[in-house]
């Protein structure tokens, strides 16, 4: 085996979102909150 091999990682990348849309959905017992990009 050798002793060189290194295991290569995925990286996330982040991405700033300038504009955005919040949606709040309501009822009795629960309050759902979804927040997109402008594109959905």
């Amino acid at each position: 085996m050798s002793t060189n091999s290194k295991k290569i990682r995925s990286r996330k990348v982040k991405r700033g979102v300038q504009k955005g849309v919040i949606h709040i959905q309501a009822s009795f017992n629960n309050t759902i909150i979804t927040v997109t990009d402008v594109r959905g």
